[in-house]
This record gives structure tokens, C-alpha cells and sequence, in this order.
């Protein structure tokens, strides 16, 4: 008994090191964000929960529909990565939460959403979940005052959050960052066997 817990000891480095490495391009958010969770309302009208996403890495990013340039610039920075994922991006979902439930309906985040990416999802729920999902991941936000014909600003941080498919956050990338690197690491993510 003792020889074999012995031999076991002396073969563990042997061990790890044949287990694949894992380099990442990203910045690695694993033990310091919560599990993707949240109940909120799809582009389609219907209540949608991260479950519905188990099985799918997910890049999830909290913006608004009448944002005049981050993000679009954001949506525009993920579809070129899904893109260049190839058939991996079939197993891969872009998030987009609207910080604007007010003005963002599911109707118009459909639209809005559809337009730059086919596997992206517009999300939205009344201003208490959209905080709550908000703070859970650190997002901050803030709404300007309307002018005289009730447009207005939102001001938001502009992380992309990507979790694994068991829906464990795993990494953080911007919209300005490098798109070989989301899709190295996505590749990563899609092979990986957690």
C-alpha cells in the first residue's frame, strides 16, 4: 500500500504535464466574478434565464440601442470575431443587456441586435433586474436628463464578459481590444472540457 501511494506521489508532475496548458490572451476574470445568472426579457418577448445558454460560451455586454458609438463599435468588434471563429461560433451567443429599458423594447432590441450578429440576443427587464444584473458584474451606468425632445445619454463601462459553457465567468475583453485574442481564447473556451 505505502509503495503505491509512493509510485502515485512520483508520477503527479509526470501527470501535469501532459495536461494541456492554457494560455490565455484576455485578461482572466475565473474566482473573481459570479456565475452567469439572471431572469430578464429575450428580443422575442420571452422571459429568458442563463440556463437557457448552458452548452453556449457566452460574451455578454451591457449597452444601449441608441448609443451613438460604443456600441456599435462593440457589436461590430464581436461580430468580427464571431466571424473569424468560423463554425465555432455556432456554439458561442453574444448577450446584449440594455441599461435603456425604457426606450429598448424587445422589439427594438431584435432589430438592433440582429442587425450586426444573427446569434446575438437582446435582453431587457424592468430598471430593478437591469440594476441588479448590473451590479452583480460590476457595470456602471448612468442615465442623463432627457432634453426638451425627451432624447437622452447613458454612460456606461464597456467590458465584454465572456463565461464558459457551464456559464462560469472566465474572461474580460473591450470592444477596443484585440480580436485575434477574443478569438484565440474563445477557441480555447470551445475546446476546453470543464
Amino acid at each position: 500500500m505505502r509503495i503505491r501511494m509512493l509510485l502515485a506521489f512520483a508520477l503527479l508532475p509526470l501527470l501535469a504535464a501532459c495536461a494541456p496548458s492554457q494560455h490565455w490572451e484576455l485578461t482572466s476574470i475565473k474566482g473573481h466574478m459570479p456565475d452567469l445568472k439572471f431572469q430578464l426579457t429575450g428580443d422575442q418577448g420571452k422571459t429568458l434565464t442563463a440556463a437557457d445558454f448552458r452548452g453556449k460560451i457566452v460574451l455578454l455586454y451591457f449597452g444601449y440601442t441608441h448609443c451613438p458609438d460604443v456600441c456599435p463599435l462593440a457589436m461590430t468588434h464581436m461580430h468580427m470575431v464571431m466571424q473569424k471563429l468560423g463554425p465555432v461560433a455556432d456554439g458561442v451567443r453574444i448577450l446584449f443587456v440594455s441599461v435603456d429599458p425604457a426606450r429598448d423594447t424587445p422589439q427594438v432590441l431584435h432589430d438592433y441586435v440582429n442587425a450586426f450578429d444573427p446569434r446575438a440576443v437582446g435582453l431587457t427587464g424592468d430598471d430593478d433586474a437591469i440594476r441588479a444584473l448590473a451590479r452583480r458584474y460590476r457595470v456602471a451606468f448612468t442615465r442623463g436628463k432627457p432634453d426638451a425632445q425627451g432624447n437622452y445619454d447613458v454612460t456606461h463601462s464597456s467590458g465584454i464578459y465572456i463565461f464558459d459553457k457551464q456559464g462560469h465567468a472566465r474572461l474580460i475583453a473591450t470592444s477596443s481590444g484585440d480580436i485575434d485574442a477574443m478569438v484565440h481564447d474563445i477557441r480555447q473556451l470551445a475546446g476546453a472540457s470543464q
